[in-house]
């Protein structure tokens, strides 16, 4: 086993944990913070938009079953890369999109990849998604660990995460475990 890591912000983790925990080759999904000033920021602190962290996951997996460019392309799919600082009712810097490289050839892959779908002309607008060295992660409250799976019908999980799960399983069915 080949264990790497990425770590990834699109909006609300908990979309995002829901559907990279469905992936073979993930061996593990922990929602946090990244990107900021404070040490150890809290929900409530990072929620205000002062602190400049963005939620994320830190996505541990098997690269010789899932590749990063592969999560990669999973990740393009299950958020709007394209909206600054926002995604669909979560507004603030809180929600960008970014992805917080642990290496230089995650940062060529990256850049190659969003070069790539741009120039496809996948959205109405240009992906405005932030690429940067990954500063220090701050695990979020165990609270907001797993919480798709412990909450699969809370108004939110139903409205926002299951539509992009559903999303996950018409692009990528072969990726998802059984």
């Amino acid at each position: 086993m080949a264990i790497e890591t990425a770590t990834l912000g699109g909006g609300c983790f908990w979309c995002l944990e829901a559907g990279f925990q469905r992936l073979k080759g993930v061996q593990s999904v922990v929602s946090g913070y990244t990107g900021g000033d404070l040490p150890d920021p809290t929900y409530d602190q990072v929620c205000t938009g002062t602190t400049g962290h963005a939620e994320v996951v830190q996505v541990s997996f098997d690269a010789s079953v899932i590749g990063f460019e592969t999560l990669l392309r999973v990740f393009f799919t299950i958020h709007d890369p394209t909206t600054p600082d926002r995604q669909g009712a979560d507004v603030g810097s809180q929600y960008r999109s970014a992805i917080f490289c642990h290496d230089q050839g995650q940062q060529a892959v990256a850049l190659a990849l969003i070069a790539e779908l741009d120039g496809l002309g996948l959205w109405d607008g240009p992906i405005v998604t932030q690429v940067a060295p990954l500063p220090t992660f701050y695990p979020a409250e165990d609270y907001h660990q797993d919480y798709y799976r412990r909450h699969p019908f809370q108004g939110y999980c139903q409205a926002v995460i299951s539509p992009k799960l559903a999303k996950l399983r018409a692009h990528y069915a072969s990726l998802l475990e059984a």
